[in-house]
């Protein structure tokens, strides 16, 4: 027996789901990509996406995921043998650096705790020790979704200037953008990336790379660039050298609808929505977590993300209740991913999702924590209930 036929509960964190109006907006007859309505949607695109990012710098459309973004960034400002600093916090910014790694740049990780946020005091002290210079750019990520942590990006920046360092700040905003706050020149942040499919709401298949003029200086002198990735060759005035190519007819269209939502919303109200939402699911898992056996990875309320909660299972393989969420109920969570892999579970709270999308992924996991006999504190769903009530009074 199931309850799982309706429409199913996407609750991980990317791709997120996809609201009617994006599929709508994109679901029509490809048109010419040489004149038209498409070169006003590609400009107006790129000047919003300036705003979400909240820069006067520039920014690049990729076709391709996170991992394109990442790709596209490093391309742009370093060269072979140039040093990296990577700030592990998680899965990501460590990935990222695999990515420079692969390119032929040095790498250096700045080992962290898979259960708090990067230390600034930590970050300064490293660059005070960089007496030659060798760090050439530094990489973080805002969220990462493996681990749940949002990092202090203002502090970091702090902690470089007061080391007085002059490496590159490039941030991974995947899993931040359009969910939290993020002023890329407010807080000094020099290269930052996104993509599609987790805060803009949209399927996977565009990656987002904004510049700062300090990325735009070195950029000149970047040795890994190649025809794709150059942001010089994206500049031209003809409207396929901003795609080098054809570019993505319907998913631009699907970005479109995606800015206006947003705009519509308001971004200052999308990060209010994300906040009390992610309180509600972390009141409830506050509360699971009295028996003993489930826990939040982060440790600290503080630094846990607006955008996804992981919650480690302390011996008790999380497969079960991923099974029965999605198989009986028709919820999907995330699974556990690198490190955490069969030790946790994830609950996405980012994108197009509202209070009774994540109450119902609340009272669906706790369904399942009582079918399978999983050790749990009971009222986690009411706790989640009152901090809305709460937080969002009549």
């Amino acid at each position: 027996m199931t309850v799982r036929h309706g429409r199913e509960f996407l609750s991980i964190p990317g791709p997120t789901t996809v609201p009617d109006e994006i599929l709508a907006a994109m679901h029509r007859p490809a048109v010419d990509i040489y004149g038209g309505e498409l070169i006003g949607i590609t400009e107006s695109c790129l000047a919003d996406l300036c705003q979400v990012f909240r820069t006067r710098g520039r920014t690049y459309i990729y076709i391709g995921n996170g991992h394109a973004a990442w790709e596209g960034a490093l391309a742009n400002v370093l060269s072979a043998g140039d040093t990296v600093l990577v700030l592990e916090s998680g899965r990501f910014a460590v990935g990222w650096g695999e990515t420079a790694a692969a390119m032929g740049a040095r790498v250096e990780t700045l080992s962290g705790d898979q259960r708090r946020a990067v230390d600034p005091a930590a970050l300064e002290a490293r660059l005070r020790a960089d007496t030659d210079g060798r760090i050439k750019a530094i990489l973080v990520v805002q969220v990462d979704t493996a681990s749940g942590v949002v990092n202090d990006i203002p502090a970091l920046r702090r902690a470089i200037d007061a080391a007085g360092h002059g490496a590159l700040l490039m941030v991974d905003a995947i899993a931040s953008l359009a969910t939290m706050e993020f002023e890329m020149d407010e807080w000094g942040v020099d290269v930052a990336v996104t993509c599609s499919q987790k805060g803009l709401m949209m399927p996977p298949g565009l990656s987002f790379v904004a510049a700062g003029e300090k990325a735009l200086a070195v950029h000149g002198e970047a040795g890994f660039r190649t025809r794709y990735w150059d942001w010089t060759a994206r500049d031209g005035e003809l409207h396929y050298e901003k795609y080098c190519g054809t570019p993505p007819v319907h998913m631009l269209f699907g970005l479109r609808k995606s800015l206006d939502m947003l705009s519509g919303e308001g971004l200052e109200n999308a990060f209010t929505r994300h906040r009390l939402l992610a309180d509600a699911v972390q009141a409830a898992v506050a509360v699971w977590g009295e028996a003993g056996v489930l826990e939040f990875n982060i440790t600290e309320a503080a630094e846990r993300a607006p955008s996804v909660t992981t919650i480690l299972t302390n011996g008790i393989d999380p497969a079960a209740l991923l099974d029965y969420c999605r198989e009986k109920c028709g919820v999907v969570l995330g699974i556990g991913i690198g490190e955490l892999k069969g030790q946790a579970f994830r609950i996405a709270h980012m994108g197009h999702v509202n209070a009774p999308m994540v109450l119902g992924t609340l009272a669906v996991t706790e369904t399942a924590l009582i079918a399978l006999g999983i050790p749990h504190g009971r009222g986690g769903v009411q706790a989640a209930v009152e901090s809305l009530a709460k937080a969002v009074p009549a």
